[in-house]
């Protein structure tokens, strides 16, 4: 069964993906496996940069994506351990992977060390 912690932190993941810009972004990055300023991934998704900043954001809060500053840009590259481990997420909650047991009051997800960034 899966536990409180457990399912509000799936939720909390799957809330996080459930904007398409959001979605296009994650994408674009996974799919590039390359870091991308945040103009690029606005004039690629056709998106306002401030938009784009605050998908990014909400994403980096999730650690699906890594966020470094270079002088004045922001330069975003997917987690690739997000991208190993997510898709277990989703087939935990539909039955078909095994229930992890969390090792705390608030579970994170496998991608998630606790700490931003690298």
């Amino acid at each position: 069964m899966l536990d409180r912690s457990s399912a509000e932190a799936y939720a909390s993941w799957f809330g996080c993906l459930a904007d398409p810009t959001r979605l296009q972004l994650l994408h674009l990055l996974a799919t590039e496996r390359t870091s991308m300023t945040i103009g690029a991934l606005a004039a690629a998704t056709g998106v306002g940069q401030s938009t784009v900043s605050a998908h990014v954001r909400r994403l980096a809060e999730l650690e699906f994506v890594f966020v470094e500053r270079v002088g004045t840009a922001s330069h975003v590259r997917v987690n690739p351990d997000c991208l190993d481990e997510f898709p277990t997420a989703a087939e935990v909650v539909m039955g078909l992977a095994p229930v992890r047991v969390a090792n705390s009051t608030q579970a994170l997800a496998p991608w998630q060390t606790g700490e931003r960034g690298e």
